[in-house]
């Protein structure tokens, strides 16, 4: 494959998250059968993950691809959507459970590199069709409960689409996850660029992630005693100081290592506290479709539009002046939020 040809199969991921959420979203609320939508898309992806043994040309990947991307987009707003329907509005143990998905990251990443260092990278497709054939063993065993009676439609979604507060919150998400592009896409080329070994920055990687885990399984006394407002607002500014550190730690390690331990607010507090925020409007009916446009507006579009604006400045300046652009969009989002929160007190 052509480096051209690559970029678009890899593209595939971030169009069907802008999309594919936003239909099976609609479909689990329409039908009120979001658990079977999940174990038949589930189904889905692991059958159309099989394809990838035979492909052979571009087009023949194009589909392939584009398939299980479809299948799998249906899986993270689907598996929120139930878990916040189990809570029924208590939210105090959601961290505990989100930080599975972090857990799991990990594990795959540890265990997939020693096995693909001694076999190759062929096992990547045994792995990863294993890793979908027992996600929809793991969907079966999900049981929906009934919906609550006496629920009832107070506004349509486009009505509250048309709210400002609403607006501005979806605004202040979409600049956070653009912001975090720098990370996502840019951050091991920086780390590479700067003098740092591969070793190095697979700790850095692990780092971040295991501060997420902590964060998570500490979130409910955090957001107990702290209101929520201020904590959505807070991982605004730690944002801000996060790349700005990444931006200044050329030469400092230390400034470095503290940038990743920062990813627990910069992305965990930001993230819980989001869908807190997100069940105040979508619940019910509605619900689904809340928690789809979250993962299409912000990181189908936001984690698009950031990526590409970022590699724009990382051709035209210099690397370092990618983390002061994002520390600008986490401030962009952080004068959202807050009018966000203005907003919803009027």
């Amino acid at each position: 494959m052509s480096v051209a040809q690559i970029s678009i199969l890899m593209s595939l991921m971030q169009a069907t998250r802008i999309f594919g959420p936003n239909f099976w979203g609609w479909l689990a609320d329409y039908t009120q059968r979001r658990a079977m939508i999940l174990r038949m898309t589930a189904l889905a992806a692991w059958v159309s993950f099989v394809g990838l043994f035979f492909a052979q040309t571009f087009p023949h990947f194009f589909i392939v691809i584009l398939c299980i991307n479809i299948f799998t987009s249906a899986q993270s707003p689907l598996l929120e959507t139930l878990m916040l329907s189990e809570m029924r509005g208590d939210l105090s143990q959601y961290g505990r459970l989100r930080l599975w998905g972090s857990v799991g990251f990990i594990v795959s990443v540890v265990l997939a590199g020693q096995l693909l260092d001694r076999h190759g990278i062929v096992m990547m497709l045994w792995l990863s069709i294993f890793l979908l054939f027992f996600v929809w063993i793991a969907s079966l065993r999900i049981q929906e409960s009934s919906p609550a009676h006496g629920w009832h439609e107070e506004c349509s979604l486009w009505e509250l689409l048309a709210r400002r507060e609403i607006i501005a919150f979806f605004t202040s998400t979409f600049l956070m996850v653009a912001a975090h592009a720098s990370l996502y896409v840019f951050y091991s080329l920086y780390l590479a660029q700067i003098g740092y070994s591969k070793s190095v920055i697979g700790l850095m990687w692990s780092l971040g992630v295991v501060a997420e885990i902590f964060f998570f399984f500490y979130q409910a006394p955090i957001f107990r005693r702290i209101q929520l407002q201020s904590l959505m607002l807070l991982s605004f500014v730690i944002a801000i100081t996060r790349f700005s550190f990444i931006a200044l730690g050329t030469h400092s390690l230390l400034l470095l290592l503290t940038a990743q331990v920062l990813h627990a607010a910069s992305f965990g507090m930001h993230h819980s506290a989001s869908v807190m925020t997100l069940q105040r409007w979508f619940s019910g009916p509605l619900q689904a479709r809340g928690q789809a446009l979250f993962i299409s507006i912000s990181y189908g579009l936001g984690g698009t539009f950031g990526a590409i604006l970022l590699s724009l400045v990382w051709e035209s300046w210099s690397a370092q002046a990618v983390y002061w652009i994002a520390a600008l969009m986490a401030l962009g989002g952080a004068v959202a939020a807050n009018f966000c929160y203005r907003w919803q007190k009027n």
